[in-house]
């Protein structure tokens, strides 16, 4: 492998490490963009960067499954080495200290469900060795009626109109409503473009589709109510299969999983609208606990939403973001 100068290389970066790590094991630029939460072109030009700043193949390409070169091997010990220590120096600095905690009845919202929940609900496990630990997830607005009747002591969910009585908020993220369509549809003029394909409606219950249904409302546009579902992976399959489209959020997009590639996103016309995530806390929890959960919520977003959303869609800009 060629000297490294002293300092690091232009290219080098974090992601990069990540991506080299895991294409390594996977062989697969698309199994590594489902992994990542990122898209294959994402992914290809992580590598491109990263084979850049140190002059060397990483991976033969040419190969199925991709297989890591001689150069690539070398570094790869190195990256995965860099890594572990990153990753246990975050963990050490972000410690929880809930030692004291008797117990603890926890709400988290169904977006997260696949990503950030198992994760948060393990270093909640084992920062707290003597805990009644509870975790439920569903529909913001179910969370919200559990936490006002005292069933919850912390939820993680979108902020409604107002807040559950009895509670204060911390807030996590924006997540800004997009526009989601089969792909290679034309979107020249509009929402108008779409009249052809039936409209994709979220169940009224939920936050989403009262905030969607007012924005409709506003811009005077009434889609025929064929279609009505409260669940993500089908509004996303029927996207993907040209069979309609939606509005969502960038975090909702963000779970499409194997559906995301047949799904072009596009920003909403019109006014701009965002959904609040936020941690609302029962108001006879005090002291730094609440704090502690949601700053470790906010590090599982970043890692699995808010970072690979932006490499996918940039032109959300600062509208998809940590608070």
């Amino acid at each position: 492998m060629p000297e490294m100068p002293s300092g690091l290389s232009k290219g080098l970066s974090l992601r990069g490490l990540e991506v080299f790590e895991t294409l390594a094991r996977t062989g697969s630029v698309a199994a590594t963009a489902a992994e990542l939460g990122m898209s294959a072109p994402a992914v290809s030009q992580q590598m491109k960067n990263l084979s850049a700043a140190l002059s060397v193949e990483l991976v033969d390409a040419s190969r199925r499954p991709m297989v890591v070169t001689p150069a690539g091997r070398l570094f790869l010990a190195q990256a995965k080495e860099a890594l572990r220590a990153l990753r246990a120096g975050q963990r050490n600095l972000q410690a929880l200290d809930l030692s004291e905690l008797s117990s603890l009845s926890l709400g988290v919202i169904e977006d997260f469900e696949n990503e950030v929940t198992p994760l948060l609900a393990t270093r909640l496990a084992e920062a707290m060795s003597q805990c009644a630990f509870t975790l439920q997830t569903g529909a913001s607005h179910v969370l919200h009626g559990r936490i006002a009747a005292r069933e919850l002591d912390i939820a993680i969910c979108a902020a409604g109109d107002t807040p559950p009585r009895g509670t204060s908020a911390l807030p996590l993220l924006d997540d800004p409503y997009i526009l989601a369509v089969p792909k290679g549809t034309e979107i020249d003029e509009g929402l108008a473009s779409l009249d052809s394909l039936p409209f994709l409606r979220r169940d009224l219950e939920q936050v989403m589709g009262q905030q969607i249904e007012a924005y409709l409302t506003r811009a005077g546009i009434v889609p025929a109510n064929r279609f009505e579902m409260d669940s993500n992976q089908s509004i996303s399959a029927l996207v993907a299969a040209g069979s309609g489209w939606t509005i969502t959020t960038a975090l909702s997009l963000g779970r499409a999983g194997r559906f995301a590639d047949g799904i072009a996103a596009h920003p909403l016309p019109g006014e701009a609208m965002t959904r609040q995530i936020v941690l609302y806390a029962s108001s006879d929890w005090s002291g730094g606990i609440p704090e502690q959960i949601a700053g470790l919520a906010r590090e599982l977003i970043a890692l699995h939403f808010t970072e690979p959303g932006i490499e996918r869609m940039p032109w959300l800009g600062r509208s998809f973001r940590l608070l």
